[in-house]
């Protein structure tokens, strides 16, 4: 199952023995609701809005942590279905799910990112500026393959 993981730029950090490895968290897919929600969307336009959701909550995430870069981050995972569970709160949103087991880097497909120039709109959006927090939600995060986990912008 595909998901999209929000996440800070720490969360790619390697641990002592240099693996990545992803913790258990609420996580956004195409979910039965999700496509109950958008009836009309194809399955890439399903897909986006996982990840548009997915990239909101990596905002949060960021302002959630003091020393995490100010740059939203979405790792998308592949991951068996018994990974998932259905999330347990409405407020998550319609594509919102439980990713229930850790993860390791063999299960990324890809990440995305904020482009570095993002950043003083991100501190701002999170600050409580709504015109930054508008050019954030407009701006389209950068595709890294997970050869490239090395090169993320910080």
């Amino acid at each position: 199952m595909r998901l999209y993981l929000p996440a800070t730029l720490d969360d790619l950090d390697p641990d002592a023995d240099g693996a990545v490895t992803l913790t258990p968290r609420v996580a956004h897919a195409v979910t039965p609701a999700l496509r109950a929600a958008l009836p009309d969307e194809d399955e890439e336009g399903l897909e986006f809005s996982a990840h548009l959701a997915a990239a909101d909550d990596s905002l949060a995430l960021v302002g959630e942590s003091a020393d995490a870069p100010p740059l939203r981050l979405v790792v998308i995972v592949d991951v068996p279905p018994e990974a998932v569970r259905e999330a347990g709160s409405l407020d998550a949103g319609p594509s919102a799910v439980e990713l229930v087991t850790r993860v390791g880097r063999d299960a990324i497909a890809c990440v995305h990112v904020d482009e570095p120039a993002l950043r003083e709109d991100v501190r701002a959006a999170l600050a409580g500026d709504e015109a930054a927090a508008e050019r954030v939600a407009d701006a389209d995060l950068l595709w890294y393959d997970v050869a490239e986990l090395g090169e993320l912008p910080r």
